[in-house]
């Protein structure tokens, strides 16, 4: 599959029809988290193959096929260094990729290498994503809805101080046994100062205090802060439990290895 360097609209209404679903629904994955590992994209949509070793090797010809003809970019980066193979290349779309999904030009869309940490970041996210697609999957959790920004976004009024947008990286709700929970989800990798996780705190407080999502909902979601290790962990906890006014009860700090059984309620 190969696809002209110059692609007018009915050229790329045919070059769509020559994508599987399976394929269309990479690209729909990839708009959603923006960036996604090799094994990422594996566990998403080739996980009902005979084996995994079969599953990972269609993925692989997937994948390079996809960014030959100019639907995906592979990053020059990789994730866990060249032992890790070809599951540690990380894709985006291209902008081919792009205009596929949104009939779109693409004139816009410039193609640049991310930083190391804003990708650390996003494919953290992503992978708390994953990990929760697995557990609907295998029906640990139900009716799994995930908001990735901007969706997840929160405008709100301020009064007299106008408005303001709380950025979560992730609104959750899913059911498990006889509860729906709702989760905001905040990633920290230690990459910022705890001065500026407090005056995120202090937002989601603020918003708290609109009874915005309340009235929507019926309920204000869990803040949930997911941390490097424990050290971080406990750092993160005092900052928020001894912070002035700030309700404390709206907020859980964990550490990223029990992040998904912090989640689910203990049912993984």
């Amino acid at each position: 599959m190969s696809a002209p360097t110059r692609v007018g609209r009915i050229a790329l209404e045919r070059f769509r029809h020559m994508l599987s679903d399976r394929e269309l629904s990479i690209l729909a994955s990839l708009d959603v988290y923006r960036y996604l590992t090799a094994r990422q994209i594996e566990t998403l949509h080739f996980y009902d193959h005979a084996s995994n070793l079969t599953g990972a090797r269609t993925c692989r010809r997937v994948l390079e096929r996809l960014a030959r003809a100019g639907v995906l970019h592979r990053l020059e980066r990789r994730i866990g260094g060249l032992r890790a193979g070809s599951a540690s290349y990380v894709y985006c779309l291209d902008r081919l990729g792009y205009r596929l999904l949104h009939n779109d030009d693409g004139s816009r869309r410039r193609r640049r290498e991310p930083s190391a940490v804003f990708l650390d970041h996003t494919l953290a996210i992503a992978q708390l994503a994953v990990d929760l697609s697995v557990a609907a999957r295998t029906r640990v959790i139900e009716d799994l809805a995930i908001e990735t920004e901007p969706l997840c976004w929160r405008r709100f009024s301020r009064g007299l101080a106008g408005t303001d947008t709380l950025k979560p990286d992730l609104a959750l709700a899913f059911a498990t046994g006889d509860y729906e929970l709702r989760w905001f989800v905040e990633i920290d990798l230690g990459s910022v100062g705890i001065g500026a996780l407090l005056r995120k705190c202090r937002l989601y407080h603020d918003y708290w205090a609109t009874s915005t999502e309340q009235d929507r909902h019926g309920v204000f979601p869990m803040v949930l802060w997911i941390t490097t290790d424990n050290t971080r962990a406990a750092k993160v906890q005092h900052a928020i439990r001894t912070a002035p006014h700030l309700g404390s009860n709206l907020f859980d700090v964990v550490t990223r290895s029990g992040a998904l059984d912090h989640l689910t309620g203990g049912d993984l």
